[in-house]
C-alpha cells in the first residue's frame, strides 16, 4: 500500500495538468478572470505544501522508500516545469528558451543521478537544489500575484509581462548556478563512476 507521503507526491503529478488546463482554459471553463489568479495560487500553494509535507512525514515516520526517493524530485520537476511552460502561453508569454533552462537543468541532473545509481552510487541532494526549488516556487507565486492587479485593470499587460520575465530570469539564472554547483560538488563521483 502507498503511504501518505507517496500520495502527496502523486498529488503534484496529478495537479500538473490541472494547473495547465485552468491557466489556459479558465475563461472557457467559466472561471471569472478576477478569480483565476487566486485559484492558480491555491493550486500552486497546495502542491508546494505537499512537497514539504511528504518529506516531513516520511522522515518522521521513518518511511522513506526507494520509490519515494525517485518520485519526489520527479514530481517536483513535473509540477514546476508545467507551471513555467504554461507561462509561455496565455497572458504571461515567457520566452520558451528561458523556460527550457529549467527543463535542461532538471533533465541533465536527473540523467546523471540515474547513471550513478546504475553504478550503485547515490548522488546526494544539495542545499543549492533546495534553494533552487524555493526560488522557482517564489517566482511562480510572484507571477501569479502580479496577475491579480492585472485582472483588476491596475497593471497593464506590458508591465505584467516585463516583471514576469525579470522574475523568471532570476529564477533561471539561479537554476543554472545550482546545476553547476551540483556538478562541481559531485565531480569526483561523476568522473569515477561514469567514465
Amino acid at each position: 500500500m502507498l503511504g501518505l507521503p507517496l500520495y502527496l507526491t502523486l498529488l503534484r503529478i496529478v495537479m500538473s495538468p490541472v494547473f495547465l488546463i485552468v491557466y489556459l482554459y479558465g475563461d472557457k471553463m467559466g472561471i471569472d478572470g478576477i478569480y483565476l489568479p487566486f485559484l492558480l495560487i491555491l493550486i500552486v500553494g497546495l502542491c508546494e505544501m505537499s512537497d514539504f509535507l511528504d518529506g516531513f512525514i516520511a522522515r518522521r515516520r521513518r518511511k522513506v522508500s526507494d520509490l519515494g526517493r525517485v518520485l519526489d524530485p520527479m514530481a517536483d520537476s513535473i509540477f514546476r516545469l508545467t507551471v513555467f511552460f504554461s507561462f509561455t502561453q496565455g497572458v504571461i508569454q515567457l520566452p520558451l528558451l528561458l523556460v527550457l533552462v529549467f527543463f535542461f537543468r532538471d533533465a541533465i541532473v536527473g540523467a546523471l543521478r540515474t547513471l550513478c545509481a546504475l553504478s550503485g552510487i547515490v548522488l546526494s541532494a544539495r542545499v543549492s537544489g533546495k534553494i533552487k526549488a524555493v526560488v522557482q516556487a517564489s517566482a511562480a507565486f510572484f507571477i501569479l500575484i502580479l496577475m491579480i492587479p492585472y485582472s483588476y485593470g491596475c497593471l497593464d499587460l506590458e508591465s505584467l509581462r516585463g516583471m514576469s520575465l525579470a522574475v523568471a530570469s532570476v529564477a533561471a539564472a539561479y537554476t543554472v548556478l545550482s546545476g553547476i554547483e551540483y556538478f562541481i560538488a559531485n565531480w569526483n563521483v561523476i568522473k569515477k563512476h561514469i567514465a
